[in-house]
């Protein structure tokens, strides 16, 4: 069953209120069909779009506490060993997923646990699938800590993204598979895991939200580091 993004509906009313404006005025105004027809049909197909793109579908969420899973749907654009300066301060696992236009855009939590940090970055719209993007882009920033250790993970805007709502509050808890943020329009998920983290995925692999298992931390060294 799919259902609406919460958020969603005041963009949906207010773009087809436009779109319904200018169909009335196109077929008023405009008496060539081969014009009239076309303009109508485009601003139809964008009407239903914008619905599609506020879809939250209903997923199948795996059975496992130390399994995480992917935020959000998409293709796997980097999968590296990196150092992550912000707040576990250690080097992790880096997995990143970039969503395109047609990708469903809400974001989900990848393990459960209580949020212990969260902070949002103001910064540039650079094209979200190039390295750069992680740092200058704007972002938010979220920690959680499950039983099995912390899950580090970054919203990032892209070039046509100019919104990232994100629903983490430091000290509130999260459940694996239930609603965590979302951001409009093409746009990344950084997502950074213990070292010795079980990878479940391989570069270029397209993962779904909830469903896809990145890497099971069950056995992760990495606990509850200090900062």
């Amino acid at each position: 069953m799919m259902t609406i993004h919460r958020g969603g509906w005041r963009i949906i009313l207010a773009v087809w209120a436009a779109c319904s404006l200018l169909i009335w005025l196109i077929l008023h105004f405009i008496s060539c069909m081969y014009v009239s027809f076309p303009l109508t049909a485009l601003l139809i197909f964008f009407m239903g779009f914008v619905i599609f793109f506020f879809r939250v579908p209903s997923r199948n969420i795996p059975e496992g506490d130390s399994l995480v899973t992917a935020v959000a749907d998409g293709e796997i654009v980097v999968l590296d060993r990196v150092y992550e300066p912000e707040f576990l301060k250690c080097e992790c696992m880096q997995v990143s997923i970039y969503m395109d236009f047609f990708n469903v855009h809400v974001n989900f939590w990848p393990v459960s646990g209580e949020v212990t940090y969260y902070k949002y970055h103001p910064g540039k719209y650079f094209l979200a699938f190039l390295p750069k993007a992680s740092e200058l882009n704007e972002h938010t920033s979220v920690c959680v800590r499950s039983r099995y250790g912390d899950v580090f993970f970054k919203q990032l805007a892209g070039t046509f993204c100019r919104r990232i709502e994100c629903y983490a509050e430091p000290g509130r808890t999260g459940e694996r598979g239930k609603q965590c943020g979302i951001i409009k329009f093409g746009s990344r998920i950084d997502m950074y895991l213990p070292l010795d983290a079980d990878i479940k995925v391989a570069l270029g692999e397209e993962v779904r939200a909830c469903e896809t298992v990145i890497a099971d931390i069950g056995r992760s060294k990495l606990k509850n580091p200090s900062n």
